[in-house]
This record gives structure tokens, sequence and C-alpha cells, in this order.
């Protein structure tokens, strides 16, 4: 057993970062993923350094242990092998506009009526049941619409986007969930059902927790925004010979042994940060303490001495250093790869470790149609329905596009 969702099948028609990784997550827990892509591909295919057309970094990452079937959806040929794909598949995820999907004959309703079963998942920009229902949605713009940026700027000055595609990320994990929990429940009762996971909705959900804050209640307590996570003091602190350390300097006992350490025990009886409550009223205090005595040693002697105490504590990476990062390398997490296309790679390994159906890596991310003969096999079509396929451009394999090019 490879995965405790082996035995799934997927059809996946996301493109871009949220809805591939939803897929991600789905396919590395064993999952057979299917993801249907338009003769132009997804879009990532293009996003990053590449050493061939289509197989980009970014790319490569978002789609391991998936299977690359080309189909042209607006096509009769296209859409009708999609209708069938749907009557033995066990979830159908998309990211394309619920309109956009009712326009292609694949709403909820289309799907049901092929497969009771099917679990029937869309990730996209805003609910529904809202005036934004039909907005297209980025990352960029979620992160702007739920505030985000407006919290990174009391950190930094004018508003900026946190440096990784997080709301994509978050809600992409979100789908998964969603989806697992679906598959669950029909294992329970066999019922399918529709899920719908707005990324608006979704991201406020994940952001708001922290910086509701005092607005939480009516009439507010205080401002919004959680001070200390917005405090531009919260950052890494620089040590005497230019290194960088993460610390969390958090409960009462880390504070009274840090105050001890760093020669500062008279403030182990200020009121001011006694309990988490008064810490957190004069966090800026504290933070600007902590940048002052970092200086005053090396990265080493801190890393002694904290680790002593019981103090969290860890180096700064870099993308770069992470790579040797002693721990990574002991567990084995970034992987040595071979990529039938791509030569050499480095990934990552899947990071839970399960007793009993431990997941692996199965397939490389595949180019660009490369599984779709044999996944038109396993759905079903025979050689000559195939070969119609191809010959009518509403599939294509790499194979077929090189022979074309070099006619």
């Amino acid at each position: 057993m490879t995965g405790p969702l082996e035995g799934v099948r997927i059809l996946d028609l996301t493109s871009n970062f949220m809805g591939p990784y939803a897929s991600l997550l789905l396919a590395d827990m064993g999952a057979d993923v299917w993801k249907i892509e338009s003769r132009a591909g997804d879009t990532t295919r293009g996003v990053g350094p590449s050493r061939n057309p289509g197989m980009s970094a970014i790319f490569l990452h978002l789609n391991r242990n998936k299977r690359s079937l080309v189909l042209d959806l607006k096509s009769a040929g296209g859409s009708a092998a999609l209708e069938r794909m749907i009557g033995s598949a066990d979830v159908l995820l998309y990211s394309l506009r619920p309109r956009a999907m009712a326009r292609l004959g694949l709403s909820y309703e289309d799907a049901r009526a092929i497969n009771p079963r099917i679990i029937y998942c869309g990730c996209y920009g805003f609910g529904q049941n809202g005036p934004y229902a039909d907005r297209p949605a980025y990352d960029d713009l979620i992160q702007a619409a739920v505030g985000m940026p407006v919290l990174q700027s009391r950190k930094a000055g004018p508003p900026t986007y946190v440096a990784t595609a997080i709301a994509d990320r978050v809600v992409g994990m979100a789908a998964s969930t969603a989806v697992s929990m679906a598959l669950f429940r029909r294992e329970k009762t066999g019922v399918g059902q529709e899920v719908q996971v707005p990324m608006f909705e979704t991201f406020a959900h994940f952001v708001m927790g922290d910086h509701l804050y005092g607005h939480t209640f009516d009439p507010p307590i205080g401002d919004w925004g959680y001070g200390r996570m917005m405090n531009p003091d919260r950052r890494p602190y620089r040590t005497l010979d230019g290194g960088y350390l993460g610390v969390n300097v958090y409960v009462d006992k880390h504070w009274q042994r840090f105050f001890e350490i760093s020669g500062h025990p008279e403030m182990v009886e200020d009121p001011r940060f006694a309990d988490i409550n008064g810490r957190t009223q004069n966090i800026g205090i504290l933070y600007e303490f902590l940048g002052q005595v970092f200086e005053t040693k090396t990265t080493a002697e801190w890393m002694k001495l904290l680790t002593e105490a019981d103090i969290p504590v860890i180096e700064m990476n870099t993308p770069e250093s992470l790579l040797d990062d002693p721990h990574m390398r002991e567990v084995g997490f970034f992987v040595d790869q071979d990529h039938p296309s791509e030569g050499p790679l480095k990934t990552m390994a899947i990071p839970q470790q399960w007793s009993e159906s431990q997941p692996d890596l199965r397939y490389p991310a595949p180019r660009l149609g490369e599984h779709s003969v044999q996944l038109l096999t396993d759905a079903g079509f025979d050689r000559g329905e195939i070969d119609e396929l191809l010959n009518s451009g509403a599939t294509y394999t790499p194979e077929v596009r090189a022979a074309h090019s070099a006619g």
C-alpha cells in the first residue's frame, strides 16, 4: 500500500497554484490524480527556470505524483471523454469559476447525474452566495482583500504582500482537507456531495483568527490586529558575529531564564513582564531589548546558552543554506531525483511518517499529455477511440506533438 488514499481516483481540472497544491497533497497521500490539461498546459509550466519548455521549477514542485492527460474540453470528443471518466472517478476537483464549469456541461448537477457518488470540489475566488461570486481571484488579490498587506505595513512601511503564495497554498490545503473529509463521509454513508472552498472566506478565516483581536467583542475592546505579530521588532535577531537567530522567549519560565542569562536579573521582578498579559501590552519594549541584547554575543554563544536554558532557538537559514541544514539532511527531506526528461533535480520528501500506509514518490512531474494514452486506456477507451481523439486534436501526447513538429 502506497499512502492512505491509494485507490482514490481524482480528476484534477485545476491549474496555477491553489488547485494543483490541493491535488499535490492528495497525490502525495496515494491518490491517483489525473491532471487534465488544456492544449496550452497548466500556466505554471512556464513559471521559473527550466531545462525544457513547459517543465519549470514551480511546475515540478506542484505536480509530482500526478499523470497528465490533455483534453480539449471545448471539443465534442474531449467533453465526451471527460464525462465518461466521471463515471468511474471518486473526485472531480476544479478551480475554474462555477459558471465556466456550467458552460462546459460540468456543473455539479451534470456530474452527479453521471455518478451520484462523486465528490465534486471547487476551489475558486469567492463564495457563490455573495456579490463577488463571479470575480476572478489570484493570491495577491486575496491577500489584499483580507488585509494582509495592511498587517504587513505595520511592520515595514507601505502595504506589501507576503513573499510566498500564502493564500493559494493555505486554501489549497483547506481544499485537500475538504476532499478527504468528504471521502470519509462517503465511506460511511455511500453518498457523494458538492464541496465549495472559496479563497476569500477561507483565507479570511486563516488570518482573522489572529487579527480580529479587539473587534472580537461588540462593542470592540481596543483595536484590530495582534500587536505582537505586527511589531516591526518581531524579527530574527542579529548577533555579534553577523549571524541571525530565530528566538521565541514566550512563557513565564522562558523570560525568567532569559533575563538571568542575559545579565538582567532585575527584569524578573518588573511587573510589566511578570505574565503573558503584561508582556503582550509591553511587547515593543521587550522586542527592542532583545534586539540590543542579542548583538552582545556570537551566534554560537547564544545557541549554547539558550539551548541549555531550554529557550526555543534556531539559526536562521536562507533557502540555499536550508539544503544543508543538519536536521534536514538527517531526515532526508531534500531528495535527489533523476527525472526522465529533466535530468538531475532536487525535490522534497513527503514530510509525514505513517506506520501502516507510508506514502511515496511514485511519479515525477509529467510532461504535457505524457499519460494521455495510458489514462484513456485506464478509463476503458479502446485503441480506435484513442486514435480518433488524437486525430481530432481532442487529446495529444508529446510524441504526437514531436511528430507534427518534425513534419
